[in-house]
């Protein structure tokens, strides 16, 4: 039985890459590593996972499309040393977020076993296009004429 689509409705056109993406974070629902996500600013995000145990070279961010994927895996150098209880988490991981168009990533950092990963969002851009309404006999005959404007919100 296929699950019911979430843009099923007639009325949503062009949503299919929406709703992949929205599938993709859904079979990402592990719940490590732990991450926070606040707004340091009117168009400023700020991701920050709790990596304890991870160096920067254990890690990686990419950017992937429209999907920032954060991974984490550390090298095994247990090697020669004996555990009497373990339970630190010494796992991999990897962590998406999908990000909305025109989300840019401007960087991170790795403090006291925190990864901070900074975002902006731009301002949108608000555009208004006018189609033109043909006459039944010249349909045939003109190709419609679109208008487009942008305004500029400020």
């Amino acid at each position: 039985m296929s699950r019911p689509s979430v843009f099923g409705s007639p009325l949503f056109l062009g949503f299919d890459h929406l709703e992949q993406m929205l599938d993709r974070v859904a079979k990402n629902s592990d719940g490590y590593p732990p991450y926070n996500i606040e707004q340091t600013g009117d168009n400023r995000l700020r991701i920050t996972l709790a990596v304890a145990g991870f160096a920067m070279d254990d890690l990686q961010i990419t950017q992937e499309d429209n999907q920032l994927v954060i991974r984490g895996k550390q090298k095994d150098d247990v090697e020669g040393r004996i555990f009497i209880h373990r339970g630190i988490a010494a796992r991999q991981f990897q962590r998406a977020f999908v990000l909305a168009e025109g989300i840019d990533v401007e960087g991170a950092w790795l403090d006291n076993g925190l990864l901070h990963v900074e975002l902006r969002r731009p301002q949108p851009e608000v555009r208004v296009k006018t189609i033109h309404i043909a006459t039944p006999g010249a349909a045939a005959a003109a190709r419609p004429v679109v208008e487009n404007r942008r305004i500029d919100r400020d």
